[in-house]
């Protein structure tokens, strides 16, 4: 994923949102107050120390999908979100207040998560071109199918390439 977004000259940063011991409760992977606040927090250090405004983009899979979705609401500033397989069910309070453009991929043969994130694409409150849901045909939750994962990363490049290069 970071290879092909580098390629496309779009920087990136991993992180974990939970310490390896607070992974170790299986509960805090579904906190996504927790986890929109970790993402918020992260986000405003790396902005305080970049040497000039940049345009963020935020990927999440799973729930930190749902994590990113909450936090970009808190952050009028995040260009963009990519969801992987995401569960944009566990931030539906704040479907509706998310800005920033929003794509969703899931995989075509992850049948509960797509439905989950087409029903979320129907809430949130975004114009056509501004949100977009991709199904990823024959990949399952993890995307281990061969060519998936590439698929995904081209969507993921595309999308963050149109709307981290215009100003909103």
């Amino acid at each position: 994923m970071a290879r092909v977004l580098h390629d496309a000259r779009i920087g990136t940063l991993l992180f974990d949102l939970l310490t390896e011991k607070e992974d170790q409760v299986y509960d805090n992977r579904f906190d996504i107050d927790l986890l929109a606040e970790r993402l918020t927090g992260a986000t405003r250090w790396v902005q305080s120390h970049a040497p000039r405004q940049m345009r963020m983009g935020f990927f999440g899979a799973s729930t930190g999908a749902a994590a990113a979705l909450q936090a970009s609401t808190r952050l009028p500033e995040v260009a963009a979100v990519v969801s992987r397989g995401g569960r944009p069910d566990l931030a539906w309070g704040y479907l509706g207040e998310v800005t920033a453009p929003t794509l969703l991929i899931v995989g075509g043969r992850d049948e509960d998560v797509l439905e989950l994130n087409r029903r979320a694409l129907g809430r949130l409150s975004l114009g056509e071109g501004e949100k977009k849901l991709v199904v990823v045909p024959g990949a399952t939750h993890l995307f281990e199918e061969a060519g998936a994962l590439e698929t995904v990363a081209g969507e993921a490049r595309d999308w963050f390439a149109r709307f981290l290069a215009r100003g909103r």
